[in-house]
């Protein structure tokens, strides 16, 4: 399995992945040009995809998800609610809209897509696992809170995507107004460095390769502070990586 994040943060967010000859995009927060010049510079096509599909209905997620449908091809897999609040935002014609249940698993040929509800403040927000009969990796970004099965879920993944939004003293002391500080730290927002790291050092398996932390804010984050945080409760027992807001990441093997 190959794993390319495209783009992570409020800014946008798309990641591609690729196993037994599948190939799928998770979220459409970047332009249809971004997707194609950043795939194209690791050798990949997203004509060549199969489907799109989209994790919750906040812009960074899906205000591309028309685009990526009539630029490439792409089938749109979204929940009812997912789309019924996204299309408020003028998506324009999507012709093969394809509506799952959170909680189902998805057979997109040789790959098995887990879709598993999150608390996040979206209507019907949705974390994704791509298993494909060998291995397994977790999408698991906007999160709301630890909450329970999530454990679990990452203690069964052979590689993750995960949430470290935000660093608490930034955020406390930075100039979000108070409401939105409650929102971010709140139980439909973000997972810090610390609960992200704590997490890990909880659920993590031996079969567990790398963590890709993602999703980091702008305002109340850095890759330094993260990856600082996670190593100093995960020490040196996992590659830790860092998901970008500005540009694709090397191919990562699970």
């Amino acid at each position: 399995m190959q794993v390319i994040s495209l783009q992570s943060g409020s800014n946008g967010n798309c990641i591609y992945v690729e196993a037994r000859g599948v190939r799928l995009l998770f979220d459409a927060g970047i332009s249809g040009i971004q997707v194609e010049r950043r795939l194209a510079r690791c050798g990949r096509d997203p004509r060549k995809a199969d489907a799109v599909l989209i994790s919750h209905e906040h812009s960074d997620h899906c205000r591309n998800m028309g685009v990526l449908h009539r630029k490439f091809g792409l089938p749109v897999y979204v929940t009812g609610k997912t789309y019924g609040a996204a299309k408020r935002r003028g998506l324009g014609e999507i012709g093969e809209l394809r509506h799952f249940r959170s909680g189902e698993a998805l057979r997109l040929g040789n790959v098995r897509v887990e879709t598993i509800p999150t608390p996040h403040d979206g209507v019907d927000g949705t974390m994704f696992v791509v298993d494909d009969g060998r291995r397994r990796l977790g999408i698991l970004t906007d999160l709301g809170h630890v909450f329970s099965g999530l454990e679990a879920v990452l203690g069964s993944l052979d590689a993750v995507l995960l949430e470290s939004n935000y660093d608490p003293e930034m955020l406390a002391e930075g100039a979000y107004p108070y409401w939105l500080k409650e929102r971010v730290a709140g139980p439909g927002g973000h997972l810090s460095n610390f609960e992200a790291a704590e997490l890990v050092l909880a659920a993590a398996s031996k079969h567990l390769k790398w963590v890709c932390l993602a999703h980091l804010s702008q305002d109340n984050n850095t890759p330094k502070l993260a990856l600082a945080t996670h190593r100093r409760i995960l020490g040196g027992r996992l590659p830790l990586l860092v998901a970008t807001r500005y540009a694709a990441s090397d191919v990562l093997e699970v």
